[in-house]
């Protein structure tokens, strides 16, 4: 069995590695990856200028695109034969509720899966003041989940996205399944000017609210469980679609 690896924190990163590690022995594990970090590059393409690649060894390439660039040259061009799965991660930071819509972990995955492949999307969910990355739980995870769902008569479309708590494998609490929740962020716009006196921007800012139903990824991963959310791409919502068609038939 074919398994592609990639991520959006860069082919170096370390929890590429230990996916790759953890994933050991399940099948044909190849790597394609970004060159440098892409993190919160959504499912960009690069259309306007020419990607290259750079072979690292057997079956291990990096690419100078995103992570979708990455999934997308990987099954139409690096691979000889598609593989049966992909998996992306683990990323260095969870991707719970709204962040699926700017994550280049779950863009990868989405890529995959938008061509009929499985795909799994696995984050870590930690902070920047946590005294140690538990990657050894992620790794465990990863390879739980991978191993039920190559057993799932997985849809076309259906991507699982897998956040798993910073803490010891000996503290996560189990593997459930969820639905999105939400969180929100300080809206922050930074001015700042460079040595020349021109300015420039910083987005972003902390995370402030929590919110969702207690069966959440972001409330049940706060909690110490490590959670599953199957996602699919289509985004129409139905009863909205009824109202138009009414009123625009």
């Amino acid at each position: 069995m074919r398994i592609l690896l990639s991520n959006d924190d860069g082919f170096g990163a370390p929890g590429l590695l230990a996916l790759e590690a953890g994933l050991q022995g399940l099948g044909d594990l190849w790597v394609v990856a970004p060159a440098t970090e892409q993190s919160a590059r959504s499912h960009a393409l690069t259309l306007h200028k020419p990607l290259r690649t750079k072979l690292h060894g057997p079956q291990r390439w990096s690419v100078s695109g995103t992570p979708a660039d990455c999934a997308y040259l990987a099954l139409h061009g690096l691979l000889p034969e598609a593989p049966q799965v992909v998996v992306s991660g683990i990323n260095r930071g969870g991707n719970l509720g709204s962040d699926v819509y700017y994550s280049g972990t779950v863009a990868a995955a989405r890529e995959a899966s938008l061509e009929g492949i499985p795909a799994v999307a696995i984050s870590l969910h930690l902070h920047d003041e946590d005294p140690e990355i538990h990657w050894a739980t992620a790794q465990h995870v990863a390879r739980k989940v991978l191993e039920q769902a190559l057993r799932l008569d997985m849809p076309t479309g259906l991507l699982l996205n897998v956040n798993v708590p910073n803490v010891p494998l000996s503290e996560l609490e189990g593997i459930v399944a969820a639905r999105l929740g939400g969180r929100t962020f300080v809206n922050q716009v930074e001015r700042r000017a460079d040595p020349r006196g021109r300015p420039y921007w910083w987005l972003g800012g902390q995370e402030r609210i929590v919110t969702g139903e207690p069966d959440s990824d972001v409330q049940l991963c706060g909690r110490g469980f490590a959670t599953i959310t199957p996602l699919l791409h289509h985004l129409t919502d139905p009863g909205w679609l009824g109202r138009l068609k009414e009123l625009f038939p």
